[in-house]
């Protein structure tokens, strides 16, 4: 019976995060956009963490709460625990775009059109926008170079790589002047802005490791409660209990979402986005100078 209900906890469970997901809306990616396999293997990890604790806790306690709250606990888990990792691949991949933007100027000072540099630095970019550069050769097969521009900008989908792609757009569409010094410059910028991220990263470290501690002591208690001293969480078998629980669950749930903000960096919008004729032209005109 136990199990069953930790079955039926764990669907509820499940069907909130549909909801939430719903409600929050999710956007399809476009078709003929590359998927980002990172993105889907996070997403799956995340709902195979959710499900099984969803199922492990229902079935051992038999709340139904419990099931939906332990379902929560392992959708949010990568994210409250993680984070190093992606801030990391962020200024690894700032990083890239700066020696690309590096290259094409290198490249382009050996009296090599735009079109010639981008193919030249296809297999020779840095690994982190590798795949990306050559995907932006192939499109230059058939495609012009500034919707193959625009195309890159959103696969790369960073606000370091709009800057440079800006730069690159105005040179074909509007021939600036200059562009191999614009191309120095913002490689330069970006790597300074990588070098700051690291300097800022090095101050959350210690946010995330307190964070850690705090979620790892929280459920080693709850654990040990529910194999050693059964009894004293046994008030939450009744409805009133699992009501309890809900307000407890919300509590901790908002203090640990809070806490997890604390270690996140401010995620600065794009200004490059899929209707970037204006964007370009009004926030880059001054380059042509």
């Amino acid at each position: 019976m136990s199990a069953l209900a930790g079955i039926c906890g764990a669907g509820v469970g499940l069907g909130v995060l549909l909801v939430v997901a719903g409600w929050r809306g999710v956007g399809l990616p476009h078709p003929t956009r590359r998927l980002n396999r990172l993105k889907v293997e996070r997403a799956n990890l995340r709902i195979g963490l959710a499900v099984g604790a969803g199922v492990v806790v229902g079935a051992a306690t038999g709340w139904p709460v419990g099931a939906i709250l332990a379902g929560l606990a392992g959708w949010g888990a990568p994210g409250l625990l993680g984070g190093a990792r992606r801030h990391q691949a962020a200024v690894g991949r700032i990083e890239a775009i700066a020696g690309w933007a590096e290259m094409l100027r290198d490249t382009m000072a050996g009296s090599a059109g735009l079109e010639q540099a981008i193919i030249a630095t296809a297999s020779l970019a840095p690994l982190a926008i590798r795949g990306e550069v050559a995907t932006l050769a192939v499109r230059l097969e058939g495609e012009r170079l500034g919707p193959a521009l625009r195309a890159f900008a959103d696969d790369v989908a960073d606000p370091t790589c709009d800057l440079v792609v800006a730069a690159l757009v105005l040179a074909a569409e509007h021939q600036a002047q200059r562009l191999g010094e614009l191309l120095g410059s913002l490689a330069a910028a970006a790597r300074d802005q990588a070098t700051m991220r690291l300097r800022v990263e090095a101050g959350r470290a210690r946010t995330r490791t307190s964070v850690k501690v705090i979620v790892g002591a929280t459920g080693a208690l709850v654990l040990a409660l529910a194999l050693f001293n059964r009894s004293y969480l046994s008030p939450y078998d009744s409805a009133n209990g699992q009501l309890v629980l809900v307000l407890v669950g919300g509590v901790f749930a908002v203090a640990f979402t809070w806490l997890a903000r604390m270690t996140r960096p401010v995620v600065v919008d794009r200004f490059l986005t899929e209707t970037p004729g204006f964007a370009i032209s009004e926030t880059t005109s001054g380059i042509r100078s």
